[in-house]
């Protein structure tokens, strides 16, 4: 099973300088993704959860790219109406030709409505637009013009039509964010909704604490708990468990050391 972590591009504290070091600290400490988020325009709603400065995310994993070696690099996940399929799909394809194959495309569906309204993108169209893109993606790789190999494409979203894309679509369901209950919940509605099952790369939160917390979502706890979380995670099949450590103050962008700390305790206990 593949480790990855979830790195911020986004808040007052990331710069060019702090995301080559979150780069070299990720792939240092041995994990084998590293993934990064989305967003175009920071609207009110987007900057609730995501503040500026953001970095768009082709432009930093191409950057990435070039001061990284092994790490597999990728997007959590893509906000797929906002760009013209084919652009998405030269823009990844020369991004994994110049990593070497080193990339794993996250898309979803999108949330931020005034995000939507800034870019002229019909919210309302969001699912529509989001399966179009996939399925203009894989048209467009099998030209040989793009030498793209092959990208896997990890849906993102809980919802039922999000769980039907992935199974339809996706290599991977990339569900964010959930907790014990939820994730049971949900492969059992995955299951009901399909014979073929993706490959299962949830995105569980990184929260290291000093004592058991009563109600948790994955990833949220001791370093035993979160432990047992991924072995959980594994045996559940799940091909790749992303960590994140970004538990929603902007201020924790200007001190990357206590995610740093968090993420080195937990691989250690991994090996």
């Amino acid at each position: 099973m593949l480790i990855g972590v979830n790195v911020p591009n986004f808040g007052p504290g990331t710069s060019p300088a702090l995301l080559r070091d979150w780069a070299r600290t990720v792939e240092g400490l041995g994990f084998d993704l590293l993934m990064v988020s989305d967003h175009v325009v920071v609207t009110p709603d987007v900057a609730g959860q995501y503040p500026a400065p953001f970095y768009e995310p082709f432009t930093t994993l191409s950057w990435l790219a070039g001061i990284t070696e092994r790490i597999t690099l990728g997007t959590t996940v893509l906000i797929a109406p906002y760009r013209h399929p084919l652009l998405v799909a030269r823009m990844a394809a020369n991004l994994s030709e110049l990593s070497d194959g080193r990339l794993v495309l996250g898309v979803g569906a999108g949330w931020a409505r005034q995000e939507f309204a800034a870019l002229g993108v019909p919210f309302d169209r969001r699912g529509k637009l989001t399966d179009d893109l996939i399925t203009t993606l894989r048209e467009a790789w099998r030209d040989d013009g793009y030498r793209a190999g092959h990208i896997p494409i990890w849906v993102g979203g809980l919802s039922d039509s999000a769980l039907r894309r992935a199974v339809r679509l996706g290599d991977a369901w990339h569900p964010l964010r959930q907790t014990p209950q939820q994730w049971q919940e949900s492969l059992a509605r995955l299951d009901e909704l399909g014979e073929r099952r993706p490959l299962l790369a949830p995105r569980i939160v990184l929260r290291l604490t000093d004592h058991p917390p009563a109600d948790r979502r994955l990833g949220e706890g001791t370093v035993e708990q979160i432990v047992a979380d991924v072995a959980r995670l594994r045996a559940d099949g799940a091909h790749a468990v992303v960590l994140d450590p970004f538990t929603g103050d902007p201020e924790e962008t200007r001190r990357p050391d206590v995610a740093w700390h968090a993420l080195a305790a937990v691989r250690e206990e991994l090996r």
